[in-house]
């Protein structure tokens, strides 16, 4: 690093250290929360902003604090914001995409290769103006919605790519369903969850495509091979139903036995 660099580092050590220390007292740091959130908690204004939302992200949920994405030290308030310790900062617009898809790279390259990445750094979004800078969602289809997709264009278009993904949504819930429940019942389920995986991804990669022509021609081809799926899953689920039917027939003819035989032996031994 040059020497403004650890001028700037130096002073910001300062800062930081000096408002950990005028700031109110804190209660004791919760298991998991870093200094970062400890000490934005107790700013205001601009500090104190990206703590809430952050708060009920899937991020939070997941783990996932504010030294992951902007590096730094989360146990140390004074190298907190030390480059030396990794610390990155807030990217620019044209380095967001490189800047989240240091974790979600599968998607970053589905970003880069959609009409959204192409149009990067020049009027077109980023991961953030659809998923938030900190208040990060789930990624469901809720977030191909008209307020968030009417900021830039009309939602005609965003609007027939979500109906033809709806129905591969829910057939890819129901599924993951009928599969958890046959593996609480001993049956293993690995392949048929192997198949289920590979076309999930299909259909998450769908997600930055805005060409409606390849979204329902790629929707479709993943219809065809969740009916396959579906199939053999009604074909365990018929073959446990008449084991079931067989056991209840067994059971009844071993009661209805032992119930002839207990009869016999009244009779013979009046």
């Amino acid at each position: 690093m040059n020497l403004p660099g650890k001028l700037i580092y130096g002073w910001k050590a300062i800062v930081v250290v000096i408002m950990a220390t005028l700031a109110p007292v804190a209660p004791a740091m919760a298991q998991g929360e870093t200094v970062c959130v400890q000490c934005h908690s107790t700013q205001s204004g601009r500090a104190l902003k990206p703590v809430k939302p952050w708060q009920g992200s899937i991020h939070a949920e997941n783990g996932i604090s504010c030294h992951n994405c902007h590096g730094g030290d989360p146990k140390d308030a004074a190298n907190a914001m030390n480059p030396e310790r990794g610390f990155l900062g807030a990217p620019r617009e044209t380095g967001i995409p490189a800047f989240c898809g240091r974790c979600h790279i599968g998607i970053k390259g589905d970003f880069i290769t959609s009409a959204h990445g192409r149009a990067l750094g020049q009027g077109g979004p980023t991961c953030v103006t659809c998923h938030g800078s900190h208040e990060i969602r789930k990624a469901t289809l809720d977030l191909i919605n008209e307020k968030s997709c009417t900021q830039c264009h009309s939602y005609d278009r965003a609007r027939t790519i979500r109906q033809a993904m709806e129905q591969t949504e829910n057939t890819l819930s129901s599924l993951a369903g009928r599969l958890e429940s046959f593996k609480g019942q001993g049956v293993d389920t690995l392949p048929l969850e192997k198949r289920l995986f590979s076309q999930r991804n299909r259909y998450r990669s769908l997600f930055h495509e805005v060409d409606t022509v390849k979204v329902k021609d790629e929707s479709a081809k993943i219809a065809l091979e969740l009916t396959a799926l579906k199939t053999v899953l009604d074909k365990i689920d018929s073959e446990h139903r008449q084991r079931r039917i067989i056991g209840v027939f067994a059971v009844a003819a071993t009661l209805l036995a032992a119930l002839l035989l207990l009869l016999l032996r009244r009779t013979y031994s009046r």
